[in-house]
């Protein structure tokens, strides 16, 4: 498991490292400066003209620190300080005082000139407000340089929390991040800011975040093969579960049908797909492994004999928001007694009454929106979503008995009392219709397998982020279609299995 913090969570690490394990602040900057100049060493990046821009804060402290260090190897860095003199930490002080000992010249102010490497020492992770004035000069001029550069913990201008530029930011090609990566790192655009990340070890403890569920992670590739159902020798295909899929209207079978066959792709036993009449032949000819009841009206006693018959429900895909939609949407929540995914449509007529989630009498529920319908789900603007994501999802899953998998760049799973997942799978040829079709298909399918709500929409997200990545290199960045996605189900769980097999 990775842990992603934000700069809060990081500042109480470390804080309780420094006033409570007892190791110095400097001791920590120290080593902070070090792993710096090591990852730029192990790069083999030039050093001969180098440029450390610092701040007036710890981040600055350690840029200092790394000007020094840089100076007493040969390389006689320049060290602008930018800051504000009057609110420098005592450690950034400290700083100053030891770098003119060991030789090194403080240039008050920022030289434009050919470095070979620029280091950005400005702000930390505490940064909270838009970058404006000198600084936001400062740190254009630093775009225009042609050297390497170089981000200490976080490029200035990036919110640790949610990844956004504050007015402006550094962009790196290097992040060196200490102790563990920030979450603004992993989101875009912040991502984009970042270029190559490097985690070092300065020593800070993280017992503290190990035991508070309100810090993201993620997972490293080999941790999702844990999550894959098992397939026994001695099996059939009603021991991988019956999946009830409710998609599809007039003139949308596709949504339907990239339902199921995802489903069946990602090991689901039997599928049934419930659809207008107007789907039947269509779906029949494209997907004979399914089997196929349609309806031309609502039938509610037709509708419950299936959600009897379901193992898994998959509802909402193409499903439309008329009233017979409403109407089958409504019967399904108030009867399933099974897990279920609620997608698109599903999603469009839940939002209307969300008192109807608290009607499941048993079987848990996975919500799978993107930004738009979130927004309607929740009451919150897209904007503000964006910017406080985490915490909008913690006081939605609190409200709402459902795990949401909410979609973007970087689609996150939240439930009540588990810690949220970032999904770091995936890429922008996915951004096509029926993408999440196939997702929601993904899910169910592992569902069915008697997978957990929570876990099989991590899962579920990360293989579909997979399958997007092979097909990028198969496709191309514009031509990838869903179709796509579900042609290379097969060869990421076959990457999952090899995984699981090394571990054994």
């Amino acid at each position: 498991m990775r842990y992603l913090v934000d700069g809060s969570q990081m500042k109480a690490a470390d804080q309780y490292t420094i006033q409570t394990i007892g190791t110095p602040s400097l001791v920590l900057m120290e080593r902070a400066a070090r792993c710096c100049v090591q990852v730029m060493t192990d790069r083999y990046l030039d050093l001969s003209r180098a440029c450390v821009v610092c701040g007036s804060g710890n981040n600055g402290g350690d840029g200092l620190a790394i000007a020094r260090i840089l100076t007493r190897m040969g390389y006689p860095a320049t060290a602008c300080f930018i800051g504000n003199k009057e609110h420098c930490t005592e450690e950034t002080k400290e700083q100053m005082r030891l770098l003119k000992e060991a030789g090194g010249k403080i240039i008050y102010g920022y030289e434009e000139a050919k470095y070979s490497v620029l280091i950005d020492a400005i702000f930390g992770v505490g940064l909270s407000r838009k970058i404006e004035g000198n600084y936001r000069e400062i740190i254009d001029q630093m775009n225009r340089s042609t050297g390497i550069k170089v981000a200490v913990d976080i490029p200035s201008g990036i919110s640790s929390g949610n990844g956004a530029v504050l007015g402006i930011a550094f962009h790196a090609d290097i992040t060196v991040t200490f102790q563990l990566e920030k979450l603004g790192l992993q989101m875009y655009p912040g991502r984009e800011y970042a270029g190559e990340i490097y985690p070092v070890d300065i020593g800070i403890c993280t017992d503290r975040i190990r035991d508070d569920i309100s810090v993201a992670y993620t997972y490293d590739r080999r941790e999702y093969s844990r999550l894959l159902p098992v397939r026994k020798a001695d099996s059939h295909k009603g021991t991988y579960g019956k999946l009830l899929v409710i998609a599809g209207s007039r003139g949308m079978s596709g949504a339907a049908y990239l339902n199921a066959k995802a489903a069946y792709r990602a090991g689901a036993g039997l599928v049934q797909i419930y659809t207008p009449e107007e789907n039947r032949v269509i779906l029949q000819t494209l997907l004979p492994e399914a089997i196929i009841t349609a309806y031309e009206s609502f039938e509610e006693e037709k509708l419950c004999s299936l959600l009897a018959w379901a193992d898994t429900v998959c509802i909402g895909s193409g499903l439309g928001t008329n009233d017979l939609s409403k109407k089958i949407l409504q019967t399904t929540l108030k009867n399933i007694k099974v897990p279920c995914v609620i997608d698109a449509d599903g999603l469009n007529l839940l939002s209307e009454n969300m008192e109807a989630l608290k009607q499941v009498s048993d079987g848990e529920i996975v919500l799978t929106p993107h930004m738009k319908e979130m927004e309607r789900l929740s009451g919150k603007m897209v904007s503000e979503i964006r910017e406080h994501r985490t915490a909008v999802l913690r006081e939605f899953t609190e409200q709402h008995p459902a795990v949401v998998a909410l979609k973007d760049s970087r689609t996150m799973v939240a439930s009540s009392g588990s810690r949220i997942y970032v999904n770091l799978s995936g890429n922008c040829a996915m951004a096509k219709a029926g993408s999440g079709d196939v997702l929601a298909g993904m899910i169910a399918g592992l569902m069915a397998q008697k997978v957990s709500g929570y876990d099989a929409a991590v899962l579920g997200v990360y293989l579909h982020g997979c399958c997007g990545d092979y097909a990028r290199k198969i496709m191309g960045s514009y031509s990838v279609m869903a179709e796509d996605l579900i042609e290379n189900i097969g060869k990421v769980f076959i990457d999952q299995e090899e995984l699981a097999y090394e571990e054994v």
